[in-house]
C-alpha cells in the first residue's frame, strides 16, 4: 500500500483542516479590522489547499500562494486547483519563489502556518522574513501565524494517530535544548505492514522570536484535528 500512497494526499487528510482555519482566519480578520478580507497570500502553500478554500467561500476571494518546490506546486495545480470552476481557479495564482524575497501584490493577510517559518534558524533570516510580509500587506493587513510549544515540543518522541485505512506518525527524532533546533518527520503506516518513512521532513530552529526582557505576543490558532506541519519536504 506504501508503494502506491500519494503523500500529499495523505498529508492533506491527516493534518490540515482548512474549513476550520478559513472560519478562524476569517472571523479573527473582521473583528481585529472591522471589515472583511478578501486577498490572501499563503506563504509555504505546498498543495494550495487553503488558497483553493478561500476562493470556494466567496466570489471576491483571492488568492496567492508561494512554494519554492515546483513538485508540489504541479500536484496542486492537478488535484486541488482541477477541483474549481475556471472562474475560481482564475482567482488564484501560485509562484515557485522565495517567501524572503517574493513580490506581488499587497495583501489584507499573509498566512504561515504550521509552523513552516520555523525553518528560519537564525535571527536575521526570520526577521528579514517578517520585514518583508509587513511590506507585503496592506495597511491594515494581518499576519497569521501559529506556534508550535507546550510540553511535548521539547521531547523527542513520537505520536500515532489512526485515520481511515492509514496510521500518521508525527516523529520529533532529535531535538538540542541549547540552540532550539529540532528534527522531525512525517511517516505513514498501513494495515498490510508496509510504511511510507520520512514522507516529509522537517529541519527547524524554534524560540527565536524572544530576547531576554522583551515581551512576546502571539495569536494561536485553536488547536486541529492533528497537529503539525505543512509545506513542502526537505
Amino acid at each position: 500500500m506504501a508503494d502506491s500512497a500519494d503523500r500529499h494526499l495523505l498529508y492533506e487528510q491527516s493534518v490540515q483542516a482548512t474549513d476550520a482555519e478559513f472560519d478562524f482566519v476569517d472571523a479573527t480578520f473582521r473583528s481585529l479590522r472591522q471589515r472583511t478580507a478578501f486577498l490572501i497570500r499563503e506563504d509555504f502553500c505546498g498543495t494550495a489547499n487553503m488558497c483553493v478554500e478561500w476562493v470556494s467561500r466567496r466570489k471576491r476571494n483571492h488568492a496567492i500562494g508561494v512554494d519554492l518546490d515546483g513538485e508540489v506546486l504541479a500536484w496542486a495545480k492537478q488535484h486541488n486547483l482541477a477541483k474549481l470552476s475556471r472562474a475560481a481557479r482564475r482567482r488564484v495564482t501560485l509562484l515557485q519563489d522565495n517567501v524572503l524575497t517574493v513580490r506581488a501584490a499587497p495583501v489584507d493577510i499573509v498566512l504561515a502556518m504550521n509552523f513552516s517559518y520555523q525553518i528560519f534558524k537564525d535571527r536575521h533570516s526570520l526577521r528579514g522574513y517578517f520585514q518583508g510580509v509587513r511590506e507585503s500587506l496592506v495597511e491594515d493587513g494581518v499576519l497569521f501565524i501559529d506556534a508550535f510549544g507546550g510540553y511535548d515540543a521539547y521531547r523527542e518522541m513520537r505520536e500515532r494517530t489512526k485515520h481511515d485505512g492509514f496510521t500518521y506518525i508525527w516523529d520529533q527524532a532529535r531535538y538540542n535544548p541549547i540552540s532550539g533546533e529540532i528534527l522531525c518527520y512525517i511517516h505513514f503506516a498501513f494495515p498490510d505492514g508496509s510504511r511510507l518513512k520520512r514522507a516529509f521532513t522537517y529541519d527547524w530552529r524554534r524560540a527565536l522570536m524572544k530576547k531576554p526582557g522583551k515581551e512576546t505576543a502571539s495569536s494561536i490558532l485553536p488547536q486541529k484535528a492533528t497537529r503539525i506541519p505543512a509545506g513542502s519536504a526537505t
